[in-house]
C-alpha cells in the first residue's frame, strides 16, 4: 500500500539533484480523507522549504485534515534552514504519515516520534531499499562522514581509454559525453588529474573542480582554471612558480606508497562540505582508488569498438593482481544504451 505514491515522491525528489547538498533529495504526497492527491511538493534547493511545507503550504488547513502525508524521509523535527516539519504536519491536522526511510541524522531525526505522540498514525519502510538507494550520498554521509565518490570512465569494448600513442578522443559518442556531462552536475565536485589536465586539456565545466597535483605541474594556463572554483591537491614541498589565480585554492595532502593518500584527501575534503565527488581521470587514479576501495559507484560508458591495442591504456591500472578471487566487487543496478553506446552503473557491494 502507498508504492506508487512513494514512487511518486522518488520522482520528485529526483528534480532537486544536484542542488539540495549537503541536504537530502525528498519528495511529498497528501492526500485528503477520502484517499485522493491534493498536493505535492519537493525540496527544490539547499535552504529552500522541505519537501513537506513545499507540498502542505499549496493547500489550505482544511483541505488536509484528516488527510494522508507520504514522504519518501522522516520528517524533521528541528530548526535548521527552516521550522520543524513535524510541526507543521501536526498543525494542519494530517492523521497518518508514510515514510520510506527513517532520516540517519540524529540531529535532524524524531520526528516520528513527535507524530505519535500527537497521535498520528506512521508507516514505515515503504520501499525502503529503493528510497535509501535514492539518498545513498546523504545516508553515508551522515553514516561514514566522507564524500560519495563515483567514478566515471567511457572505454571500448575491450576495456581501452586511449590507444598506446595516448590518443583518446573520442572514444564515445557526443550524445553519451553530453548525458556525462549532465551527470556531473549532480555532484558537489568534479576531480581529475594534472596529468589529464596536461594530456588533453579539458574545460570541465562545473561550480568546483578539484585537480590532484602533486608535483605542482601546473601553470594556470590551461582552460581548465577558466571557471568555476578549483581546489589544487599537491604534496608538502611543492610550489608553484607563478601566482595564484584567485579562484584556486590550495591544500596540501599527506602520502602513502610514495603517492598522495587519496583517503586523506577525501576526509579533507568533507570537512570543507563537499559531499559527494565525480571522478574524470585517467587509468593510475581509477587504479588507486579501486585498489583502496574508495569506489562508491562506477558509472562506465562503452562504445560499440575494439581497439585492439596491446599497450593501449584501460580503465584501471592500479595493482598486480594473480587470482580472479582478488577482483573487487560491484553490483548493477542500471543499464541504458546512448546509442551507439551504452552505459553501466554500479555500486559497491
Amino acid at each position: 500500500m502507498y508504492e506508487q505514491e512513494m514512487k511518486k515522491c522518488f520522482r520528485l525528489a529526483k528534480k532537486g539533484s544536484g542542488k539540495t547538498s549537503p541536504n537530502p533529495l525528498v519528495g511529498c504526497v497528501i492526500l485528503d480523507k477520502n484517499n485522493r492527491e491534493i498536493s505535492s511538493g519537493y525540496h527544490k534547493q539547499y535552504g529552500e522549504n522541505h519537501a513537506e511545507r513545499d507540498a502542505l503550504l499549496k493547500i489550505s488547513k482544511e483541505q488536509a485534515c484528516g488527510g494522508t502525508l507520504i514522504v519518501n524521509l522522516e520528517p524533521c523535527n528541528h530548526f535548521g534552514k527552516t521550522p520543524p516539519c513535524s510541526g507543521l504536519i501536526i498543525e494542519y491536522g494530517i492523521k497518518k504519515v508514510v515514510i520510506s526511510n527513517r532520516d540517519p541524522n540524529h540531529i535532524a531525526a524524531g520526528g516520528l516520534e513527535k507524530l505519535q505522540a500527537d497521535g498520528i498514525e506512521v508507516i514505515t519502510g515503504v520501499l525502503e531499499e529503493e528510497g535509501r538507494f535514492l539518498n545513498r550520498i546523504f545516508f553515508k554521509n551522515i553514516i561514514q562522514k566522507q564524500p560519495y565518490i563515483v567514478l566515471k570512465t567511457a572505454s571500448t569494448l575491450d576495456g581501452k581509454i586511449a590507444a598506446s600513442s595516448g590518443d583518446s578522443k573520442w572514444i564515445t559518442s557526443e550524445g553519451a559525453r553530453r548525458l556525462a556531462r549532465k551527470f556531473r552536475q549532480e555532484y558537489d565536485a568534479i576531480l581529475t588529474t594534472a596529468s589529464t589536465v596536461l594530456a588533453d586539456n579539458p574545460i570541465m565545466k562545473h561550480k568546483l573542480k578539484v585537480i590532484l597535483d602533486s608535483k605542482c605541474k601546473l601553470n594556470f594556463s590551461e582552460k581548465i582554471f577558466n571557471t568555476g572554483k578549483i581546489i589544487l591537491i599537491n604534496s608538502q614541498g611543492c610550489e608553484y612558480k607563478k601566482a595564484l589565480p584567485k579562484n584556486v585554492e590550495i591544500i596540501t595532502a599527506g602520502s602513502l606508497n610514495t603517492r598522495l593518500d587519496l583517503k586523506n584527501i577525501f576526509s579533507k575534503l568533507y570537512s570543507k562540505k563537499i559531499m559527494s565527488i565525480f571522478i574524470e581521470a585517467g587509468s593510475k587514479l581509477n587504479g588507486e582508488i579501486i585498489k583502496y576501495n574508495l569506489a562508491d559507484e562506477i558509472i562506465q560508458f562503452t562504445a560499440p569498438k575494439i581497439l585492439n591495442d596491446n599497450t593501449g591504456l584501460s580503465c584501471f591500472n592500479g595493482a598486480s593482481v594473480n587470482l580472479i578471487a582478488e577482483a573487487k566487487l560491484f553490483k548493477l543496478v542500471e543499464l541504458k544504451t546512448v546509442l551507439p553506446d551504452f552505459y553501466a552503473r554500479y555500486i559497491k557491494i
